[in-house]
């Protein structure tokens, strides 16, 4: 006797179909309407000379760490990147990166706020952000390219879903560590729930939500070289090239710029996130 097999794929498959069906007019819209944004997001960054993108970058770092060693690796790393001639895909990396991250905290941080303050929302989301966390990266871009096409945008999509976990976890966290005793004084002085948010909870949790940012942006840049299977180009790009073509000095020169820009990133948000404590 064979025990009759549930249809799970075929649903999730029809599911999708129908989506691409009705709505495919709207996501390809969509798509374009990015595919601009993301062409002028990359076009303005490269018309400044990369020298000076770099020093400023730098000095960037430096007034907001205060960290000159951090200062000089930043300007070490980036000089390396374009003496290997992968300034351009640095640019379209940063730019992918930028907009998911945004994307995913725009949606990420108003979820774990509601999450925070409502037990029927945080029952719901929990197991979602589960599920989200334990799904392999490669499946997430199954149901981009029917909607997005191949492309940046496909690439970005994927990357928001994979990346915004963390941003709805840790700020729901943050703001249910606050102390309860902090909550009552507020409750106490007769605060509204706005006043309460914004004038306790929020800054309390700062330092968390902060994490939840360093992580979403490291999330987001792992996800580049998975991204340049469907045709997200960018360092990851170079990578998956060097892998194709077996050119393994090649691909660790991307790789090693991947990490550069990690590395900054990180240490910057780091000392963000510290600064707030």
């Amino acid at each position: 006797m064979t025990m009759p097999r549930i249809p799970l794929g075929e649903v999730i498959e029809t599911f999708i179909n129908f989506l691409v069906t009705n709505f495919s007019f709207l996501t390809m819209a969509f798509t374009r309407i990015m595919e601009s944004v993301i062409s002028f997001m990359e076009n303005t960054l490269m018309l400044l000379h990369p020298l000076l993108f770099i020093i400023a970058v730098s000095a960037l770092v430096f007034w907001l760490t205060r960290k000159k060693g951090l200062s000089i690796f930043a300007l070490a790393g980036l000089l390396l990147i374009w003496n290997m001639q992968l300034w351009e895909a640095t640019v379209s990396t940063i730019t992918l990166v930028l907009i998911a991250t945004l994307t995913a905290l725009i949606i990420g941080i108003p979820i774990g706020i509601v999450a925070a303050l409502s037990h029927r929302v945080n029952r719901v989301v929990q197991p979602v952000l589960d599920v989200m966390q334990t799904m392999p990266a490669f499946v997430y871009l199954i149901p981009a390219i029917p909607f997005f096409g191949l492309g940046k945008v496909a690439a970005i999509f994927a990357t928001v879903i994979f990346s915004m976990p963390p941003a709805i976890r840790l700020t729901c966290l943050g703001i249910q560590q606050v102390p309860e005793d902090l909550v009552e004084c507020a409750d106490a002085f007769g605060s509204t729930k706005w006043q309460k948010l914004f004038k306790l909870q929020l800054p309390m949790a700062t330092p968390t939500i902060m994490a939840g940012v360093n992580q979403t942006v490291m999330l987001a840049l792992s996800m580049v070289v998975i991204a340049a299977m469907i045709g997200a180009r960018g360092l990851g790009g170079e990578v998956w090239r060097a892998i194709q073509r077996l050119q393994m000095g090649s691909g660790f020169e991307a790789g090693i710029a991947i990490v550069i820009v990690a590395i900054i990133l990180d240490r910057v948000l780091q000392h963000l996130g510290s600064k707030k404590q």
